[in-house]
């Protein structure tokens, strides 16, 4: 399986998907400390994380999936969303809270 197919595989099979730098306990970077932050604003109990410190192929295989550079990238029922930034945002305008209670059900 190519790291393609395991990160396809990934954002699939789980309703909330976060690639973040450590994990929601020990976040390694801010961003990512915010971004499972405003996810546990926002109501969501249950977020698949994958700490893409612990595997370079899949740190440098999520900037290509989406065509996004950065990390944190959060995705909700098979679709991108976004980094830190535009979840700030949609969390401001409770599109954020939206998106993860349809995810929920």
């Amino acid at each position: 399986m190519t790291i393609q197919e395991t990160i396809r595989e990934q954002v699939t099979g789980h309703p909330v998907v976060l690639y973040m730098k450590g994990s929601p306990q020990f976040p390694m970077c801010g961003f990512s400390a915010t971004a499972t932050q405003l996810l546990k604003m926002a109501g969501a109990d249950q977020v698949y994380t994958v700490d893409v410190l612990k595997d370079p192929d899949i740190r440098e295989g999520i900037k290509n999936y989406a065509n996004w550079p950065t990390i944190p990238q959060l995705y909700v029922k098979g679709e991108f969303v976004g980094g830190c930034d535009i979840m700030k945002e949609m969390f401001q305008t409770g599109e954020l809270q939206k998106l993860i209670a349809g995810a929920k059900g």
